[in-house]
């Protein structure tokens, strides 16, 4: 036995300490392994004696007991022990949540007691939502390992929160809580932050009520957040900081709206300025001043008034308190500019101003800044023809017009520009008579008529029946063009309806005086055709230019087949209407008369031969039987041809 066994034997107590010492830092479970493989030295002094040289040797040697110095506990002794090593440290199971106490906390480290024989040791990086956790804190861990190689105590709280972290996020969704999450990075079109361990996705529109640029300044700062949405399916999750800030200012707005009065007047100070108006920050609450309520003048943008962050003086023109909307003024402030015009200004009177706004229907002018008139694109000239405004004047133009309505109790002004020139169909009578001739201009087209435009502001009407004596005319186009100058004669005039009557073809004498006489019923004459028609054919009689319609039938040749378009033949008259202007031709009557004159041609030439012959036989003689063959010969052949 050697010195080490000796001594064993010599302190049991002193051993068995040293031994669960150095045994400290293992499981209860094996503890309670290595209980049932040793023997402690009281055990081998009481129940087993040293093994001596006198032994006998059927008793089989324990290595394991001789090098160790010990011998395995009985079942009374292993229960005894496990029951007080389990009561000092807890029975507690891996993959289980406990709460533990940060008992020391480092730089990169947090320790954490769960009440176990040993502490658990977390990196910081899983507190990083929380900057402010100290020693003393409480925590939720799960147990990973009760022990890992080294006896050490594996605890997570990344995995603890996750694990409750969906409990937690329904039950803060469900009441409405405000949650604190750590920012942990920007990602595309907002923000990922850590709520109770779980990512969610903060848009960008949901940071603050304000547009946000530059996301990084968030980065790595713990808020207060809203939980606005949550997919279980796909366990996404939405939270939101603008609703808590929103929520603030509308407690706010209503308190400061609950205090507002129509007509009442708040200083502001300009907060954001739109093509439609200006948003004025109130203290807290914002209001509104419509582009239209900024200045008495016409104005194209509201930055031509005011320009951000700058102060002044509004006046509350209405606000609804379930919506929390104000309307402001800031023309109101000032005289309206109506009171300030001169009150002796009256219908007839000569103004000038500025073109501020233009339009198809007319163009506004400022008289004063804030009063303006309206001339309507009718009183801009005395020409009937349609035109729009911008045909006479342009934004920024400064003009000179009469008054021709003044409403200052509705505030309405109308003016004219024409009236500042003659009327030009006051002297109409003597200026254009009955019966003058004069030049125009076409203007415009209808399908009864031409308008012909004499002067400005004088136009007249050429019926489509008054624009040829000798064509017949479907359309006006077919006649002449937009643009075109005409002569034409006076035939009428409406002063009071401001109506011209026009007449073209009255310019020069009625060709069908002329045509009477020279185109009786029965005069030959040469034709062309000029186009085919139902039942016939138009033509042009040659050197005339006068159109006749020659019927179907009155078309055939001698031949038997009938004229085509651009063939020119001789023709029949076989009508002639003065009144009505109609000449009707025929070819065939030409033909069959020139057949029926052959036909009597040859009948006299018959009858006049057959009277010599007669004459001739009286004188005849036998010896002139010769002479009357060859004569009866020559008869027959003239009769053949």
């Amino acid at each position: 036995m050697n010195e080490e066994n000796k001594t064993n034997q010599e302190n049991p107590e002193m051993d068995t300490h040293a031994q669960v010492s150095a045994e400290s830092t293992t499981t209860a479970e094996e503890f309670h392994n290595t209980v049932e493989e040793t023997a402690t030295p009281v055990e081998t002094a009481v129940e087993t004696p040293v093994a001596s040289a006198d032994s006998t040797e059927s008793e089989e040697f324990d290595w394991d007991e001789f090098e160790t110095g010990l011998k395995k506990f009985s079942q009374e002794k292993k229960a005894e022990i496990t029951s007080l090593y389990e009561k000092t440290i807890g029975k507690i199971e891996e993959h289980e949540v406990v709460i533990g106490k940060i008992v020391a906390k480092t730089d990169r480290e947090v320790i954490v007691d769960i009440g176990g024989k040993s502490e658990g040791v977390i990196s910081l990086n899983e507190f990083r939502y929380n900057p402010d956790l100290k020693v003393g804190d409480e925590v939720e861990v799960m147990v990973d390992r009760r022990e890992d190689k080294n006896g050490q105590l594996v605890l997570s709280h990344r995995k603890a929160r996750a694990i409750k972290a969906w409990d937690r996020v329904n039950e803060a969704y469900n009441n409405d809580e405000i949650v604190q999450g750590f920012i942990k990075c920007k990602t595309r079109g907002g923000m990922i932050v850590d709520i109770f361990g779980i990512e969610a996705f903060l848009p960008g529109s949901q940071i603050d009520v304000r547009p946000i640029k530059d996301y990084d300044i968030y980065v790595e700062k713990t808020m207060d957040f809203k939980i606005v949405k949550i997919n279980h399916e796909f366990k996404n999750v939405v939270v939101s900081h603008k609703a808590l800030i929103e929520a603030d200012l509308e407690e706010q707005k209503r308190e400061i709206i609950s205090k507002l009065e129509k007509g009442q007047v708040l200083e502001g100070v300009v907060k954001n300025i739109t093509s439609y108006g200006v948003f004025i920050d109130l203290g807290g609450i914002d209001g509104l001043i419509h582009i239209t309520d900024l200045s008495w003048s016409r104005i194209n943008h509201p930055s031509e008034v005011v320009e951000m962050d700058q102060k002044l003086n509004v006046v509350i023109l209405d606000f609804d308190e379930a919506k929390t909307r104000i309307q402001l003024g800031l023309k109101q402030l000032t005289p309206h500019p109506w009171d300030s015009l001169d009150p002796n200004l009256k219908p007839g009177d000569k103004v000038k101003g500025k073109v501020v706004v233009l339009a198809d229907y007319g163009a506004f002018i400022e008289i004063i800044p804030g009063v303006e008139g309206l001339i309507h694109v009718s009183e801009m000239s005395w020409s009937n023809h349609l035109r729009s405004a911008q045909d006479f004047v342009k934004i920024g133009d400064e003009v000179e017009a009469v008054i021709l309505s003044l409403d200052r109790e509705e505030r309405k002004m109308s003016l004219g520009m024409k009236q500042l020139t003659p009327d030009p169909w006051a002297d109409i009578e003597t200026k254009y008579p009955v019966g003058s001739i004069h030049e125009g201009q076409v203007r415009n087209f209808t399908n009864f008529g031409v308008f012909v435009e004499l002067e400005e502001g004088i136009d007249g009407l050429i019926h489509i029946s008054d624009l040829s004596w000798t064509r017949k005319i479907k359309h006006p186009s077919d006649f002449t063009h937009i643009g075109a100058r005409l002569k034409v004669a006076v035939l009428e005039i409406d002063k009071e309806n401001r109506r011209l009557s026009l007449g073209h073809k009255q310019v020069t004498e009625n060709p069908w005086d002329v045509y009477e006489t020279l185109l009786e019923e029965g005069s030959v004459l040469s034709a062309r055709i000029v186009e085919m028609v139902d039942g016939g054919a138009n033509a042009i009689i040659e050197n005339i230019g006068l159109e006749a319609f020659v019927p179907k039938r009155h078309l055939t040749k001698a031949d038997g087949s009938q004229l085509k378009l651009d063939e020119v033949a001789d023709f029949k008259v076989i009508e002639f209407s003065k009144e009505n202007r109609r000449i009707v031709l025929s070819h065939t009557d030409l033909v069959k008369a020139a057949e029926n004159e052959a036909a009597e041609k040859a009948a006299r030439s018959t009858k006049d031969a057959v009277k010599r012959i007669q004459s001739k036989v009286e004188k005849t003689t036998l010896g002139d039987i010769e002479a009357l063959s060859q004569l009866k010969a020559d008869l027959e052949k003239q009769d053949n041809k």
